[in-house]
């Protein structure tokens, strides 16, 4: 046995080593892949090419989206193939309020001129910016009628803060951009959100930055601030229980390597673009197959494509929130900074990239995805004690890589994984944290509910709202080419008539291959099924179609009617899984102007052209939802709520691609023994 001196100095020289990486943060390099977001100058070079267009002396300008315009799909993959002969124009999407009506300008950034300049005039408006609703949520506090409201609940307007809330649309003939503001207590406490002001409405106008409703129907109590504060620096022991420490170490450095944007890691290669709108973006995952000695293309694109958050409660405090968290308020401007060594493990490698303010101005967002190994679990296993006199134990180590982004909207906190399989899967996941949406009442126990509260009391004088969340992610599958099918294989019950066999019943399959987009359009749940896209046009040595299917989590259906005004606006919730033809437009399940929209350009819009899809260039839309009957344990910061689902081959490979993968060496660690 080494000395105590001997293993404290080992001790101390690997631990050194483990704060040299703790952080790290990569930085692309100058060779720029046609994928990759905008970069400092890029965001730059638009703010000063559409300022020099509509000079900010004369026109009043506000840049409320500024992204990568698409490139075509067939360049991006000549270019994946020959990145020295193609060459692809990098041009800017931009959607910009100049005097008070929304443009569309297209910006050829290597020339960098303005290739088109259009004006929308449908329905909806554009993403609201930080810097808007920084100005409105100040609003309040400086107006007459919302200081005597104060004064009359007694309470300290210095203590209070404000926040802003999409309106949606109910059946208005003309909208303008207008939001709610509702306000809290900070008193004693930084948990805003279990602290509401009750009774009040103010509706402000963003363009004319002024507060044109105001209402004060009724006094609540305000919920008490007492066992509220979540921040360690200001609670008080007892603490626990407690959680030991882990010490991780990588002595061969990580598995897998970022150059720029583009990453690889065992047999799988991809790209991590940033969107201000959509977030993270994961494009070109493509596989190595050990036997056929190539790497096979899967998923071209994948992003979240809106988030639809609709809560319970018809009243006039509540009936309005119906969100749409990336089409109103952007994953991408709300994505924040990944802590060290709490969000990510401290083998994390950190990925920076930049959004931009309201006049264009590019902000460096530190941190902003994270990626690291994930051990732990078991790649296969099996103990075979059929043959005499012989015991064998084969077991795998599974080592998967996680990409994460954290996304905070509001008063809740998204945690978005891309998780990476050696096995082939890939498992997109949520987690979601935060603050519960908090109704204040008078009512202090249950006995006392007389009526339907549209949540549950979790405190007194709190009422955490019924609501529901419905992820939309957007699939592009590339399954070994651009081609691909998707098929839906049920399960059937057979009955045994003839006395045949002993039994009297089995299941068999039963494929059907969509033609349509109508075809396509599955609800979740309501019989067994497989749900697969294939390439028709490449076999398995056994003749079987190579594929991808989709293990959902358990569904969610919307339980709103589908004439009720949000649902029509958030109308992609509708079925769990949709099928389209791809078009490189159709990027929003919501729509490109969610913020007060009506409905006419979303997912439930495009599919009624009920495109062909058999051997097509396709695009999988699945929903992933989460019905939120509030409790006590969520409150006041509720714990991690979780769903999943996985992308998994079928068919894909010839047989198990990891028969051959070797588990991790053990490492011997100082003062330990394995």
């Amino acid at each position: 046995m080494a000395s105590t001196t001997t293993m404290k100095l080992a001790l101390f020289s690997v631990l050194t080593l483990l704060s040299f990486h703790a952080v790290v943060s990569v930085t692309p390099l100058h060779v720029q892949h046609p994928l990759d977001p905008l970069t400092k100058e890029e965001f730059l070079a638009v703010q000063t090419i559409v300022q020099n267009k509509y000079p900010i002396s004369k026109n009043k300008l506000a840049f409320h989206y500024i992204g990568l315009d698409d490139p075509e799909k067939d360049h991006v993959l000549r270019y994946e193939t020959h990145p020295t002969l193609v060459s692809i124009p990098r041009k800017s999407f931009v959607v910009a309020i100049i005097n008070s009506q929304t443009h569309e300008i297209l910006i050829d950034l290597r020339i960098r001129s303005i290739v088109s300049d259009n004006i929308h005039n449908g329905y909806g408006f554009p993403i609201l910016s930080v810097d808007e609703q920084s100005l409105a949520i100040e609003l309040p506090l400086k107006y007459p009628p919302f200081i005597d409201s104060v004064k009359k609940r007694g309470l300290n307007l210095s203590e209070i803060v404000c926040s802003s809330f999409t309106m949606g649309w109910f059946g208005e003939e003309k909208n303008v951009r207008t939001v709610r503001l509702d306000c809290f207590m900070k008193e004693s406490t930084v948990n805003i959100y279990v602290r509401p002001i009750t009774g009040i409405t103010i509706v402000a106008d963003l363009d004319l930055m002024k507060i044109v409703e105001y209402h004060d129907r009724d006094i609540e109590a305000v919920p008490t601030a007492e066992n509220t504060e979540y921040q360690v620096s200001k609670q008080s022991p007892p603490f626990g229980p407690k959680q030991h420490s882990l010490t991780s170490h990588q002595p061969q450095g990580p598995g897998f390597q970022i150059e720029g944007h583009s990453v690889s890691w065992a047999n799988w290669k991809f790209h991590i673009g940033f969107d201000v709108r959509a977030g993270i973006v994961i494009s070109l995952a493509s596989i190595y197959d050990l036997e056929k000695h190539k790497s096979r293309r899967v998923l071209y694109k994948g992003y979240i494509s809106e988030l639809f958050v609709p809560y319970q409660d018809p009243t006039e405090e509540f009936y309005f929130k119906t969100f749409f968290d990336s089409g109103e308020f952007g994953f991408g401007l709300s994505t924040v900074s990944l802590i060290p060594n709490r969000d990510c493990p401290p083998h994390a490698q950190f990925i920076d990239t930049y959004i931009h303010s309201a006049n264009g101005t590019p902000i460096l967002l530190k941190n902003a995805i994270c990626v690291f190994e994930q051990y732990g679990n078991i790649m296969w296993r099996h103990t075979e004690n059929g043959i005499p006199n012989e015991s064998i134990e084969e077991s795998r180590t599974e080592v998967n890589l996680i990409v994460r982004t954290i996304v905070t909207v509001g008063n809740y906190d998204n945690v978005i994984d891309w998780e990476f399989k050696a096995s082939g899967s890939i498992k997109p996941a949520i987690a979601l944290s935060g603050i519960l949406e908090i109704k204040g009442t008078n009512i202090k126990h249950k006995d006392e509910i007389k009526e339907d509260l549209h949540g549950k009391l979790v405190s007194a004088n709190s009422i955490g709202i019924y609501h529901d969340h419905f992820y939309i992610y957007y699939l592009d599958f590339d399954i070994d080419g651009t081609h691909n099918s998707f098929e839906k294989t049920s399960l059937k019950t057979v009955r045994i008539k003839d006395g045949s066999s002993k039994r009297k019943s089995y299941w068999t399959t039963e494929t059907q291959t969509a033609k349509t987009e109508s075809d396509a359009k599955i609800t979740i749940g309501l019989a067994p099924a497989e749900l697969v896209v294939v390439n028709p046009n490449i076999k398995t040595a056994v003749g079987n179609e190579v594929g991808y299917r989709l293990i959902p989590a358990i569904p969610a259906h919307p339980l709103l009617t589908e004439d009720d005004y949000p649902q029509i606006r958030g109308a992609f919730t509708n079925y769990n899984v949709w099928v389209t033809a791809y078009n490189r437009t159709e990027k929003w399940a919501g729509g490109l102007y969610v913020d007060h929209s009506r409905g006419d350009d979303t997912l439930a819009v495009w599919t009624k052209q009920n495109r062909e899809i058999v051997n097509k260039d396709i695009v999988m839309w699945h929903v992933v939802g989460i019905h939120h009957v509030p409790a006590q344990e969520d409150f006041p910061i509720m714990p991690l709520l979780s769903t999943s689902f996985e992308l998994r081959p079928t068919n894909f490979f010839e047989r198990n691609p990891v028969l051959k993968t070797l588990s991790p060496r053990d490492v011997a660690w100082p003062g330990c023994s394995n």
